[in-house]
């Protein structure tokens, strides 16, 4: 494991110090950890969002909205499999 050096506001260490013992967290570095782990999770789902975006707006192709319907079913489905969520 590597180890960082982190500067905070004061204000922002005392916000953190007061949610470490109402969620359970026992230090500063594992509620640190924790929301960078959340926040990478959040910009995995912005990525996949966009790579869904383009997809659906490249066919060029005339597309029935019957077509359309159960393909835009299918993309949930599997960007909810993707990303460990249940339909």
């Amino acid at each position: 494991m590597e180890t960082i050096t982190l500067k905070m506001e004061e204000n922002m260490v005392r916000e953190i110090d007061k949610k470490l013992a109402s969620n359970r967290y026992s230090t500063r570095t594992e509620f640190i950890r924790d929301a960078i782990r959340d926040k990478l999770s959040d910009l995995e789902k912005e990525e996949a969002l966009m790579r869904l975006e383009k997809l659906y707006g490249a066919s060029k192709r005339n597309t029935t909205d019957t077509q359309l319907k159960k393909a835009r079913e299918e993309a949930a489905k599997d960007l909810a499999n993707e990303l460990g969520f249940k339909l």
